[in-house]
């Protein structure tokens, strides 16, 4: 069981002169300790059960690129990206930016969108859930072409382009690895079967026939469902002094069961060092034997 730690605030005891050195400590400290991914939000407000709406959020891609310049090992992406907030045009140019530059650590983390409050706030449209699922689908067929050799057009539902040309091409081929955020049994599990590499969901008492549900899909569309990445988002709770240790190797045990390869999570008291060290220590080392 691998482990990734989720940024989902930057709202920290230093405050935001001192975010810069703050996120480069966690990416390097991050990556020492054993974890696999490091992810960002993507989000424009932060989002309730983490603070209210005007603590700090730092733009996604811009902060995965300076933590791609902070650290060597760890893969680098969004929980997750939604479809409303780019172009896949510059998405797809986003991400194979972050590529090129990391060495080849970046995963595309994408999913249908949900936060209207955000959205109406800086003025984006946020068009209804049919729509959302439909560009979703555009924006995965269009990054996937993109990706590819070649700069055909390209049609969608929502989105046409006469040229997909993206030079330099990413640095992972045929394309860094595509994340799909979400649970919905009929489109989002079939939409990672389709054109995922990996997908996020919750826990919870229906997760193994989420993954039933996703192993079926992957068999209509002729394909073995061991070849995507199974990552859930949990929190990495160790308690204050680290006396939920147990409990957290205790979920990830369960997690490993069902058949999950990854946790990503949100850790309490980053970016206090003994955090880290709980992790690098007693946390991460027994996780990977799950």
């Amino acid at each position: 069981m691998k482990l990734g730690l989720h940024l989902s605030q930057q709202t920290w005891p230093n405050g935001p002169a001192a975010l810069g050195s703050d996120l480069a400590y966690v990416g390097r400290t991050a990556e020492a300790a054993g974890f696999e991914y490091v992810s960002v939000m993507d989000h424009f407000f932060q989002i309730s059960g983490y603070g209210p709406p005007e603590h700090e959020m730092l733009e996604a891609y811009t902060t995965l690129g300076y933590l791609a310049a902070h650290t060597e090992r760890v893969k680098l992406l969004t929980l997750v990206t939604g479809v409303l907030y780019r172009h896949p045009g510059l998405l797809a140019k986003a991400v194979t930016t972050l590529d090129v530059l990391s060495g080849g650590r970046a995963i595309l983390g994408i999913g249908a969108g949900w936060n209207e409050e955000e959205a109406r706030g800086l003025g984006f449209r946020f068009p209804p859930m049919k729509e959302r699922f439909e560009q979703l689908e555009d924006a995965l067929r269009y990054v996937r072409q993109m990706w590819a050799e070649g700069d055909e057009p390209f049609t969608g539902t929502h989105v046409s382009a006469e040229r997909l040309l993206n030079s330099p091409q990413s640095l992972q081929r045929p394309h860094p690895p595509i994340l799909i955020g979400g649970s919905g049994e009929k489109k989002t599990l079939r939409f990672v079967a389709q054109y995922g590499d990996m997908c996020n969901l919750l826990p919870g008492p229906d997760l193994g026939r989420k993954l039933d549900v996703l192993k079926q899909h992957c068999e209509d569309v002729g394909r073995d469902s061991s070849e995507i990445t199974k990552t859930a988002a949990i929190r990495l709770d160790l308690g204050e002094n680290g006396e939920k240790t147990g409990q957290l190797l205790d979920e990830l045990g369960q997690l490993a069961e069902l058949g999950l390869d990854a946790a990503m999570g949100w850790a309490e008291g980053v970016p206090n060092p003994a955090v880290f060290e709980r992790f690098a220590t007693e946390v991460i080392p027994a996780a990977e034997k799950l």
